[in-house]
């Protein structure tokens, strides 16, 4: 049961509770977490801000943003690490960078070939306009992940 579980993280306090909820799953079932970090196109838009000269991989400032963004998934991923080691829980990261499709695309995908026996991610819990505006790829990964999911909510009044 639960023997590979994939872990999205991004470092906000949804994130972090999910890898605690991750990690005490795998404590149970002496399974295997994979954390996965994406870079993608939505980070990339909101680090170079929309409207900006450096957005677009092309842009003059794109190579320095990519890298930079790059380098904050190995962080959030060598922390996500730590926890995990010092749990005594076994892991795989995988920091991947994609321009091609939402983030609920990459999850999926990755759950699908690995093959993951569990998705487990935090979620903001947005509502009304602010979910319309901001979408929610988990909700995506819920309607398509070929795995149970378990969603972690940060408590209400709760920063991330």
């Amino acid at each position: 049961m639960y023997q590979k579980i994939l872990v999205p993280i991004d470092g906000s306090e949804p994130s972090n509770r999910a890898l605690d909820e991750a990690i005490a799953l795998a404590k149970l079932t002496q399974g295997q977490l994979k954390l996965l970090h994406v870079v993608d196109e939505l980070s990339f838009a909101m680090a170079a801000g929309y409207g900006s000269a450096s957005t677009g991989v092309a842009g003059s400032y794109s190579g320095d943003l990519f890298e930079a963004l790059q380098e904050g998934g190995k962080s959030i991923l060598n922390v996500a690490e730590d926890r995990a080691r010092a749990a005594g829980v076994s892991y795989v990261s995988v920091l991947q960078d994609s321009f091609d499709g939402r983030l609920s695309d990459q999850v999926v995908a990755l759950a699908r070939s690995w093959p993951a026996d569990l998705i487990v991610l935090g979620t903001h819990g947005r509502r009304g306009m602010e979910r319309l505006f901001m979408g929610s790829d988990a909700e995506l990964i819920v309607r398509v992940a070929p795995v149970p999911v378990l969603l972690v909510r940060t408590p209400q009044g709760a920063k991330d």
